[in-house]
């Protein structure tokens, strides 16, 4: 006579944590499958982290969440970029990419003065960026502050929503606004990604003003304020 066995239960690895929230790679291997609540959920959880690392700079000659919206993009491309073998955690990678986001986008404010940022002072140190050198008030002074239209075609608000929906809004895009999109979330000015896409600035202003009012109605379809 067969013995009645209880059902043995099996536990779906990274699920969730002992508080019951849902881990950091559940969330991103659902986000990674085009899940906008996972990204709504993670850029919730480090929300905190972005505005702490943030607040480690001051912004001469512009607004403060300025440096808030690129931590985002730090963690978007966190999200992008995170592979589950690797040994360290979402967390640690995560991390790492907000503060080199963050940094690199002053270097570049620093260097270039015709960035989506104007200039920015550290007011501490980040160990995250060990072996980046820290930018100084000095490197910071000299030279105009150069007004830069991606503020206009991108403002803080919507590109905090953008990052939250990217992966929900991307099958909207055209091959031209996927591809302008995507050199400029790896930092790129509008005059390299116009030579790399063989075309002119006017072509990419455009390409992401249409992408700011897809991500629009995106966002408005989902009921999610932008």
């Amino acid at each position: 006579m067969q013995e009645n066995r209880p059902p043995v239960a099996v536990a779906r690895p990274h699920q969730s944590n002992p508080q019951g929230e849902l881990d950091d790679h559940y969330l991103v291997a659902l986000a990674k499958t085009g899940k906008p609540d996972a990204y709504d959920m993670i850029v919730r959880r480090y929300r905190g982290f972005v505005r702490l690392k943030a607040s480690s700079y001051f912004l001469l000659g512009g607004e403060s969440d300025d440096l808030i919206q690129e931590g985002l993009l730090g963690l978007y491309k966190a999200i992008r970029d995170y592979r589950t073998d690797r040994e360290s955690s979402f967390r640690n990678f995560a991390e790492l990419c907000i503060t080199r986001q963050i940094i690199t986008a002053v270097k570049t404010a620093t260097r270039n003065k015709h960035t989506p940022l104007n200039q920015y002072v550290s007011f501490s140190q980040t160990p995250a960026a060990a072996g980046d050198s820290e930018t100084t008030l000095d490197e910071i002074l000299p030279g105009p502050s150069v007004h830069d239209p991606v503020n206009q075609v991108i403002a803080s608000e919507e590109l905090e929503s953008l990052v939250s929906c990217l992966s929900g809004v991307s099958g909207v895009l055209s091959d031209l606004e996927s591809r302008v999109l995507s050199l400029y979330l790896d930092g790129h000015s509008y005059e390299v990604i116009a030579e790399k896409l063989e075309c002119d600035t006017k072509t990419v202003d455009n390409a992401l003003q249409r992408v700011k009012r897809k991500v629009g109605t995106h966002l408005a379809s989902r009921e999610v304020a932008a």
